[in-house]
């Protein structure tokens, strides 16, 4: 099937992907020692990271309420996931090259292939879908008090299961997205975007009224928006190598 795709979501995604370009870059210039600043705990920054994520994750949950309500197949699904899956997997032999002692093991991409298979798996909860994402949010906090309190086993903070996110100490990584508390954002992106279709139309009218090319000023942003998953995987080794060669030059 041919699915369509909405003009403001792709804008959105192309959005956070030129705001993580400059925040990489900037990331760039420190681990190269031209830029003095600490990315891990100087608010400045992680609240800026924090940003990023959340918009990219709430527009990944919108991404999955179109491909459900446009009757995407889970073949096509499949596909997808594959290509993300894949891509969490070349990061993590990539940053192991790069930081072997805190390499990424479970990123924004591994996440988001298993946020993706639980926001298919549960778009028909509908409105629970809000409160479903309130209880993700609250396990953050929770989950030091059980930690402590014996309620959960201290099994939780390792490798092997850290990646759920029911943490009370935070693992050494270049990138760390576990489902608690990033669920959230996927499923309120989800639903926001169900509320949104049942009121403006389903999401094949809304494609086909957006068939005419977005406006002008936003047309870089929505091509990155479509080719976020490429553009992902090819920026840092082109900021990387830009920054090798003027150091250089």
């Amino acid at each position: 099937m041919k699915t369509d795709r909405l003009h403001a979501v792709d804008a959105l995604r192309g959005t956070a992907m030129v705001w993580m370009t400059v925040f990489h870059f900037c990331f760039d210039l420190s681990n190269a020692g031209l830029l003095q600043v600490n990315f891990y705990r100087d608010p400045v920054w992680t609240w800026q990271r924090t940003g990023i994520l959340s918009l990219f994750l709430l527009c990944a949950g919108a991404g999955q309420a179109i491909a459900v309500a446009q009757g995407q197949s889970w073949p096509r699904f499949w596909r997808r996931w594959a290509q993300i899956a894949g891509c969490a997997l070349l990061v993590t032999l990539g940053s192991a090259l790069m930081f072997p002692k805190s390499f990424i093991y479970f990123g924004v991409l591994h996440g988001m292939a298993v946020m993706l298979l639980i926001a298919r798996l549960s778009a028909g909860c509908g409105r629970w879908l809000w409160p479903m994402g309130a209880a993700v949010l609250a396990l953050k906090f929770a989950a030091p008090w059980a930690l402590a309190g014996g309620w959960l086993p201290i099994a939780f903070n390792d490798k092997a299961l850290n990646w759920i996110g029911l943490i009370s100490v935070k693992p050494i990584t270049e990138d760390y997205v576990p489902l608690v508390p990033w669920l959230a954002l996927v499923w309120w992106g989800m639903a926001a975007t169900q509320w949104w279709l049942l009121r403006r139309g389903s999401a094949v009218q809304l494609a086909a009224s957006e068939a005419s090319r977005p406006a002008p000023v936003l047309l870089p942003v929505v091509f990155l928006g479509r080719w976020s998953l490429s553009y992902y995987m090819v920026h840092q080794p082109v900021l990387l190598a830009g920054l090798w060669l003027w150091q250089r030059a």
